[in-house]
């Protein structure tokens, strides 16, 4: 990924399609990037990416967080960029197997991954803090160029841009509702994923202008 439109992507966890269109044309004009994941999906089906990238041209993430052996990681990033992802975000955990045949696949459709090293909970610490830079290491040793890590665990956010070097694109949950500063964050991540601040809000027009008031 090389840029990202007010450094902003949007993470959309609603399991309705039609408050998820509503909610995209009123934000539209301020985003070209977009996270989906389960929540949408399952509920409303794949072609919901289409119908995202059809009606506003974003660039869609597809938040999976794949985890699987690599035979079934294969088979989901397939039917994902079958209908028109971009990116799809993949565990590290499972090993370089698992998230080669991901990146494999993304590449057959000159597409590409997103590699999870941390989440942004509390409870993601009891397992990933003392793994989340060797899962990094992992990654570059395959040439990924694609992070997600959190703006929560800003210590060590910025431990990992200095593993990653200024070349690599990170992209930091976190903020707002769970607390991440986020132009404290943008010292060392490339965009922001932000959901619940901007589509629970009374108006989500107004606090997406907020936020990128915030951060200039």
């Amino acid at each position: 990924m090389n840029k990202v439109k007010n450094n902003i992507i949007l993470a959309v966890d609603l399991m309705d399609i039609l408050k998820v269109y509503d909610l995209c044309e009123d934000t539209y004009k301020y985003i070209d990037t977009i996270k989906i994941g389960y929540p949408l999906t399952l509920s409303e089906g794949l072609n919901s990416i289409e119908i995202l990238k059809e009606n506003f041209d974003f660039t869609v993430i597809c938040d999976y967080k794949l985890a699987d052996i690599p035979a079934t990681n294969e088979k989901i990033a397939k039917l994902s960029y079958d209908e028109g992802a971009d990116y799809i975000i993949v565990h590290g955990f499972v090993g370089p197997d698992s998230v080669k045949a991901c990146l494999d696949v993304a590449k057959s459709y000159d597409k590409d991954i997103f590699l999870l090293s941390q989440m942004s909970h509390p409870g993601a610490d009891m397992f990933f803090k003392s793994v989340s830079e060797e899962i990094t290491k992992m990654g570059l040793s395959l040439g990924i160029k694609n992070y997600v890590f959190p703006s929560t665990k800003i210590d060590r956010l910025s431990k990992i841009r200095d593993l990653v070097g200024e070349d690599s694109f990170i992209i930091s949950p976190g903020i707002g509702t769970q607390g991440g500063d986020p132009k404290e964050t943008l010292k060392y991540a490339n965009a922001l994923i932000i959901g619940r601040s901007i589509y629970e809000a009374p108006d989500p027009e107004v606090a997406i202008k907020n936020i990128i008031d915030s951060i200039k």
